[in-house]
């Protein structure tokens, strides 16, 4: 039959569908998930409730009237109810009725649901707090201090040693939260040190159907492992004799040992529903915590539009800092999330300590790679065993040199050492993939994307990873010697690693696309091999063919890197209890250094080469100094409201913030680069570009008379003129600002960094400082 006769004969059936169509509107899309902002001051007055004043809006933009015994059916449809950090609801509305929805009365915005992901010991030591200096912080003087870090994640494992609450005072009297009970979690999983734990899954239910209860718990306990390992890392309690099957022993510690954890379980086996993270952050600031820890993101969207900025813009508002993962898409740039000035975005660094490990070839030549590999499988240092790649020498890839699942044949790899290339899978499934094909152990080799960047994993059979250039080395020479051989060795735990830190290759990179002004990330944290508190229902490697169990975990991500920040800005938080979350984020910045441990500037693992604000924003945080930073540039909630002005929101739009329709634009900020930021941006926009100026207002925070000196660096393009150059403080708190003029002499085609620094002979208050210039249009 030729096409034409069944293009005819599938006429008639085309136009009954059409017809049929016309008959079944409805039908044209599923209903979603939506998230809808309400000014809550209009509220007609004919409601008592906002509930019922939200059922009412839903009903008023229905495309099926609802019939039901119930007192109001329309309430079904409503997924949550905001009532603290954002105002409003989750609803399952279609296409039209979600148009309707947003030209209804009282609505500020309508945000579709999006689904997050998770970005996924010795770090206290080697960022300089230890158990003396975080004793000393949590004295009895500052008892009444008490802070409450709320984790966003998967929920916790309450039995880890890391949660107990041994030498803790009784639960903050300002604590409103609560222990939510459920399959294998009850009231007694809470204690003085885990005060509060809840769960939220209507969103993820509503657009992915029910949990499956016989596969997954629907309580607050963690089957996953990522939340008890970002609780533990931000305040877990020490544990001695932490370690992985032997390495990174030592004592575990969260960076605010003493602080309390509160989780709250917003990620299931389908990922993170925006409309469940939304009402996490909206119990978790009703609750009363102090820090939010959120390792989660899904892209950036404009500041309108993102639900986490705007909620976590009303938790500013309420004084609690949040800090967020920046994202595992580096070393791209421009790939970044959580972008919002108000948020802290967290980049991933080294730290010194590292888990050697060595590829030996048949020719003798020796590759330094790393691996946590420890099982009853060994393979003999004295002894060589056949090599063998499956890839060509095409740059295409290959499913067999990536080792997928299924690509390997057992008469080509039993018996043999088998080298895999990086990507598409997790790293230590295609271990697995070669233990089921037989194979005697692995070499997993780097490709350009991950450089020489190495991440250590616990894997299922005798395996070394390797970077990029040691691997086409391994790869070259089992193409080209007529019986490669090789063999593999593991070299435990080694400290002192040089150069460290240094910037992670996978962390997400600048600048921040939504505002070129505002620097992104803020700061980098360690979050390479991190060990920290793990699920008992989880393997070490993830895997549901694992079926080893452990109670601590090494994994890497700026999902570690964030609760690094969020536990340290809990300590700035219990020494100053008064200072606002902008303060502590200055402290942080200012504070951050741009060295490694050889004296020499930060460098980027993907390329080797010394890395940048648009890599490590301020710099690798240093929390004792942050403790004291001298200088701290404060930012109020109007002050945030101006930037958004700028940045040309419409009037409903800004509401999304407001909340309020009687706030309005004062017009104070010519660019988004005046605001109150730890870091100055400067953006040339026109070509010749006019001088541009920036001010910023410090406030003190150090002795109540002291002198600061200013330096600024040289740049190629610019001439940079700060005055006044010195700045008298005769009080504590007192503000000061200053001025700072750059005048382009030779426009660049690249961003300039450099730096400009306060100090007094004590305190070094840092800012970076770039300048981009943008091509003519």
């Amino acid at each position: 039959m030729g096409f034409g006769s069944a293009r005819w004969r599938a006429l008639p059936l085309c136009l009954a569908l059409v017809a049929l169509q016309a008959f079944l509107p409805a039908c044209a899309a599923a209903p979603k998930t939506y998230i809808v902002q309400m000014a809550a001051s209009e509220m007609p007055s004919s409601f008592d409730f906002h509930h019922e004043w939200y059922a009412s809006t839903v009903k008023s933009v229905s495309s099926v009237q609802l019939q039901g015994e119930e007192d109001d059916p329309y309430a079904r449809r409503i997924v949550y109810n905001y009532e603290t950090a954002f105002h409003g609801f989750a609803a399952r509305l279609d296409e039209d009725e979600a148009e309707r929805m947003a030209e209804a009365d009282g609505v500020v915005t309508v945000l579709p649901e999006t689904v997050l992901q998770l970005h996924t010991t010795r770090s206290p030591d080697f960022l300089g707090i230890g158990p003396e200096i975080s004793d000393s912080i949590w004295s009895a003087g500052l008892a009444d201090h008490d802070v409450v870090v709320g984790v966003l994640d998967t929920g916790i494992w309450p039995e880890s040693p890391s949660f107990s609450d041994k030498g803790l005072g009784p639960v903050p009297a300002k604590w409103k939260g609560l222990c939510q009970t459920g399959r294998g979690f009850t009231t007694a999983n809470c204690n003085r040190k885990v005060i509060g734990a809840r769960i939220f899954y209507n969103g993820y239910e509503a657009s992915s159907g029910p949990i499956n209860e016989t596969t997954e718990l629907k309580s607050p306990r963690d089957q996953d492992g990522h939340g008890t390992h970002t609780a533990a890392t931000a305040a877990g309690a020490p544990v001695p004799d932490a370690n992985l099957f032997g390495y990174a022993r030592g004592v575990a510690r969260g960076m605010a040992p003493r602080a309390r954890v509160a989780a709250y379980k917003v990620c299931w086996a389908g990922g993170c529903f925006s409309s469940d993270i939304l009402a996490a952050v909206d119990r978790a600031v009703a609750d009363g915590v102090d820090v939010l820890s959120i390792s989660l993101g899904g892209g950036s969207s404009p500041y309108y539009h993102d639900s986490l900025a705007i909620a976590s813009f009303a938790a500013m508002q309420m004084g609690v800092f949040v800090a967020c993962s920046g994202g595992n898409a580096g070393p791209d740039p421009i790939s970044l999330t959580n972008l919002s000035p108000w948020i802290t975005t967290v980049g991933a660094s080294t730290m010194d300590r590292d888990f050697p490990a060595t590829v030996t070839l048949g020719n003798g030549a020796n590759i330094t790679g790393v691996s946590l590999y420890k099982g009853r499988r060994n393979l003999s240092s004295q002894e060589q065993y056949p090599l063998v790649y499956m890839g060509g020498n095409s740059s295409i890839p290959d499913p067999r040199s990536l080792c997928l699942d299924g690509t390997l044949q057992p008469q080509e790899v039993v018996g043999k050492i088998v080298i895999c290339d990086r990507g598409i899978s997790p790293r230590v499934q295609k271990g697995q993939v070669v233990k089921n094909a037989g194979g005697m152990g692995m070499i997993l080799a780097n490709t350009p994307a991950n450089g020489e960047e190495l991440v250590a994993d616990s894997h299922l059979l005798p395996a070394v990873a390797v970077g990029e250039s040691e691997g086409i080395a391994a790869k070259k020479y089992s193409k080209t010697a007529p019986k490669p051989t090789a063999t593999l060795s593991f070299d435990g735990t080694k400290l002192g690693i040089r150069p460290s830190p240094v910037v992670a290759a996978f962390s997400s990179r600048g600048p921040n696309f939504l505002t070129l002004e505002i620097l992104k990330p803020d700061v980098i944290a360690p979050g390479v091999n991190i060990l920290a508190a793990w699920s008992g229902d989880a393997s070490p490697s993830s895997l549901s063919t694992d079926r080893r169990r452990v109670g601590f975990n090494i994994l890497s991500g700026t999902s570690m890197s964030c609760p690094h920040v969020a536990g340290v800005a809990a300590l700035i938080k219990a020494s100053h209890p008064d200072w606002s979350p902008a303060k502590i984020k200055s402290a942080l910045m200012t504070t951050a250094y741009v060295h490694d441990n050889t004296y020499r500037s930060l460098k980027d693992a993907a390329t080797g080469k010394a890395s940048t604000p648009f890599d490590h924003g301020a710099g690798h945080i240093h929390p004792l100094r942050a403790l004291n930073p001298g200088l701290v540039y404060d930012i109020g909630q109007d002050d945030y409201l101006e930037f958004l002005c700028v940045e040309n929101l419409t009037p409903m739009q800004l509401r999304a913030f407001t909340k309020n329709s009687s706030k309005t634009c004062k017009h104070t900020f010519s660019s988004p680069g005046d605001l109150n930021y730890p870091a100055i941006s400067a953006v040339f926009a026109e070509q010749p570009s006019a001088a541009l100026t920036v001010r910023r207002t410090v406030t003190n925070v150090g002795p109540p008379s002291s002198t600061y000196h200013v330096k600024v660096s040289e740049f190629k393009g610019a001439d940079i003129v700060v005055e006044p150059s010195t700045l008298h403080f005769t009080s504590s708190n007192q503000q000061l600002t200053y001025k700072v003029t750059m005048t382009t002499k030779a426009a660049q085609k690249t961003p300039e960094f450099g730096a400009l620094s306060w100090s007094d002979g004590i305190h070094i208050v840092r800012s970076p400082l770039v300048l981009t210039w943008l091509p003519p249009m």
